[in-house]
């Protein structure tokens, strides 16, 4: 499983150049020590929309940055992400969330490949959480054909030793008259299924579209995240060109 996405530390040293000519402009450092100056003109989903160039003609370029790879931004006007006034500030936000400080906005637009997903979280931090700290929650579907590669992107971004849970309910055809459950069907042979040990149709999930190091989820499991990235879910099955239907799907996950 690979979702297409931009290698952020060329696209910095692409956009250096065009960006310079920005009197004006949102300075976004990354991890990777680039730096791109544009201005973000959106966030949602766990990604900044940044307009880059120099308006030649009216037209400028769109990038999309994700969240997981910024440092910190620095504003350098009055601008709306995700519909929100930001304070006109040159005062950097870090939006690393290993820091105590982290900030960011609210997302409010899905990303592609995201699945009927019902207002996905930012994940946050703060010095003054209390010790213990309720699950937050994000509804969605997930879709058991194969489109978007039979992943559903949750739009949560998790951190390593982050605390999951996650429930799920619903029914999907498997094709020639087979229906699963998100438990999956122990007795269906697949020798295509991700998870070669595991019941096939059943809810698996795997963190960051690099790795594939699958978690079978079932109807309802408790985890600790192995590693930092994006939440995907999907169905445990080789074949999901003739899959219809959805599992309906809860994640829960502590701030």
């Amino acid at each position: 499983m690979r979702s297409q996405r931009f290698a952020v530390s060329l696209l910095a040293a692409s956009l250096l150049f065009s960006s310079a000519a920005i009197a004006s402009a949102d300075t976004i450092r990354l991890r990777d020590g680039s730096i791109i100056r544009g201005d973000i003109i959106a966030f949602g989903d766990q990604q900044f929309s940044v307009l880059v160039g120099a308006n030649t003609r009216g037209r400028r370029s769109r990038v999309t940055i994700y969240m997981e790879d910024v440092d910190t931004i620095e504003f350098d006007r009055a601008a709306n992400v995700a519909g929100a006034n930001t304070p006109n500030t040159t005062e950097p936000i870090n939006i690393n969330p290993s820091s105590s400080n982290t900030t960011a906005p609210n997302p409010t637009t899905p990303a592609r490949g995201v699945i009927n997903p019902v207002n996905p979280p930012v994940t946050t931090s703060s010095t003054n959480a209390p010790a213990t700290v309720a699950f937050r929650e994000a509804t969605l579907r997930v879709r058991g054909d194969a489109t978007t590669n039979g992943w559903t992107n949750s739009g949560i971004t998790v951190r390593s030793g982050q605390r999951l849970r996650v429930t799920s309910s619903g029914r999907i055809a498997l094709g020639q008259g087979r229906f699963a459950t998100p438990a999956g069907i122990t007795t269906l042979a697949d020798e295509g299924k991700l998870m070669s040990n595991e019941a096939t149709g059943g809810l698996i999930a795997v963190i960051g579209d690099d790795n594939d190091e699958f978690i079978f989820i079932g109807a309802r499991r408790e985890f600790t995240a192995p590693r930092d990235g994006v939440l995907f879910l999907g169905v445990n099955e080789g074949n999901l060109t003739d899959n219809t239907g959805n599992y309906d799907v809860v994640v829960g996950y502590e701030p």
